[in-house]
């Protein structure tokens, strides 16, 4: 039989139960014995007693080594901390990465997985470092999404706040990639609590204009945007601004965005005749311009709400 490099320890990781109950058998058997030995030895005492006894006192023995084996032992977990890792178990990935990019620390791939991995397992902060590194040695086309990621992750790490490094990575990620969308929803949360009113509407309203419609963080962004529009301790009213951006689209009918933006804030408060009224609005003021109707026409047939 020849030997296969790595089967001894598949063979172990396989059998692992059986494998650590014999080693705990082995171990308790010895320690009977030892236990036993010295009251078969004494001089004191007639063969047949030191029989029994010492039978006796190596049966204790047995008997609480393997009631603890059973009771709190759990040989599978001492294993699984020297077992390979698992397949497809997240934290083994993240640490075979982490051995992984020590050893090529100009692995892109890795890093950017590890990263990934890292905020997976809700460690932000370990995200950074590997997000960080990853945007210094990515080429120039990958470093706006990586840079991104690097602001989101500081940006988790301190608590939801946009920290001036993080912001700076998202201003980064904006001059390569206006459209970028984590850069946009988190400079707009830096801009609002700044109280910078006009840019954070601003970046937030085109990010809602490119969302689609049945992305989960529509509602929300919507939600943020009515309270920063919503005058200073009043109640944010979703409806006024729809109604304003309405009354906007009647003087500029040819904002192909507002429209969308319109359409979608419809359909979002459940109010499926207005977007289509709205819709056949937008298609007359965008009559002869073929682009922006077949935009449209995709919007309505996300949205379900007609040709």
């Amino acid at each position: 039989m020849n030997f296969i490099p790595g089967a001894l320890p598949v063979f172990l990781a396989e059998h692992a139960g059986w494998v650590v109950a014999l080693m705990f058998g082995a171990l308790s058997i010895a320690a009977a014995g030892f236990a036993a030995w010295p009251v078969w030895q004494a001089h004191g005492l007639l063969r047949p007693a030191r029989a029994l006894l010492a039978g006796a006192l190596a049966a204790s023995v047995l008997g609480v080594g393997i009631g603890f084996y059973l009771f709190v032992g759990m040989p599978q977990l001492a294993w699984r901390a020297v077992a390979p890792p698992e397949a497809g178990g997240v934290r083994g990935l993240v640490a075979e990465l982490s051995r992984r990019v020590r050893d090529r620390p100009r692995d892109l791939t890795g890093w950017t997985l590890l990263g990934r991995g890292y905020l997976t397992l809700g460690d932000p902060e370990q995200a950074a470092v590997a997000f960080h590194q990853a945007s210094d040695i990515a080429p120039e086309q990958q470093r706006p999404e990586l840079l991104s990621a690097y602001g989101e992750a500081l940006t988790l790490a301190a608590d939801g706040t946009v920290t001036p490094e993080a912001e700076a990575a998202f201003d980064a990620t904006l001059r390569a990639q206006p459209r970028d969308f984590g850069a946009r929803f988190y400079l707009g949360q830096a801009f609002a609590a700044r109280r910078d009113t006009a840019r954070a509407l601003s970046l937030w309203q085109s990010l809602l204009a490119d969302s689609p419609p049945n992305a989960p963080w529509r509602a929300g962004l919507i939600d943020r945007i009515a309270t920063l529009g919503a005058p200073a301790g009043s109640t944010p009213d979703l409806g006024a601004m729809v109604n304003r951006l309405a009354s906007r689209l009647q003087s500029n009918p040819r904002d192909l965005e507002g429209w969308q933006r319109l359409i979608r804030a419809y359909v979002v408060m459940g109010e499926e005749a207005a977007a289509r009224a709205a819709l056949v609005t937008a298609r007359a003021a965008m009559r002869g311009n073929s682009k922006d109707l077949a935009a449209l026409a995709a919007e309505a047939r996300v949205l379900k709400i007609g040709n």
